[in-house]
């Protein structure tokens, strides 16, 4: 894989490390760069690493290049989903399940790839049952993308909590993120979009050692600039990232457009 050389603008707002590239394929390789660094790292030191993994059209060229890049041993790492659709199967080509064995699981062999049951029989026991995954062992290294209502995962903002008593709930997702799934070609239609999906909760999300989040395009230029620039505020739940220790939010110029300090 060839690689493009290039040295991002890099500054702080609070704890959050923000990062612009010129492009959505610079940024995609700059952050995957760091990860693999990170990963190695991570496995020089203890025997497995656990992941949170992000879905959507941000992440696509960020795990391929990942992946292309080689030298992390996947056969280590124990991966975790976000977020999933309430009722709709893992084989369906809209679920989340069916993005990540296809992007990743099948590549790469992890040790684990701990996938939510969309269509559980008893959603609050799923709920139960993938939290006290998740509690087994900490959380190493978590990849994000941002909504363009702010949310992260699926904890929009009507619903977000930032000290969440749940590791995982079902929540009832916002007009704007259905609609957003029919753009995408996700669903053929708004009726065909779930009304509901379980989503890991923010507590849970600050929860791991790193954070990785992406946002490219111009469609999250106006979120970006407001959780960086307005108050930290459960109405922009990713505005949380800027008191997490070691989060790192990774832009290109389109999504960073609007910034006053870009």
């Amino acid at each position: 894989m060839m690689l493009i050389s290039n040295t991002p603008k890099t500054f702080q707002i609070n704890q959050l490390s923000v990062n612009i590239y010129p492009s959505e394929v610079e940024l995609a390789q700059g952050a995957a760069q760091i990860v693999r660094e990170y990963l190695i790292s991570i496995l020089d030191q203890q025997t497995e690493a656990r992941l949170l993994l992000a879905t959507g059209n941000t992440q696509i060229q960020f795990l391929d290049a990942l992946i292309d890049l080689g030298g992390v041993d996947w056969s280590r790492l124990v991966l975790f989903h976000l977020d999933e659709y309430l009722g709709v199967e893992a084989e369906n080509t809209a679920s989340f399940c069916y993005y990540l064995r296809e992007r990743v699981e099948k590549r790469v062999k992890p040790k684990h790839f701990h996938y939510i049951k969309g269509d559980a029989t008893e959603p609050i026991i799923e709920c139960d049952r993938y939290a006290n995954l998740l509690n087994k062992q900490p959380i190493d290294l978590c990849f994000l993308g941002i909504g363009q209502n702010g949310h992260i995962a699926f904890n929009e903002p009507s619903v977000a909590n930032f000290d969440d008593p749940h590791w995982v709930k079902l929540v009832k997702l916002e007009e704007s993120t259905r609609q957003t799934q029919v753009k995408q070609n996700n669903f053929p239609e708004i009726d065909a979009v779930p009304q509901y999906a379980y989503t890991l909760t923010i507590p849970t999300i600050l929860s791991a050692k790193k954070i990785i989040c992406l946002a490219s395009g111009i469609s999250k230029a106006e979120i970006v600039k407001t959780a960086l620039e307005e108050k930290i505020t459960v109405s922009y739940p990713v505005s949380i990232l800027r008191h997490h220790p070691d989060a790192h939010l990774f832009l290109d110029t389109y999504s960073a457009s609007l910034l006053e300090n870009r």
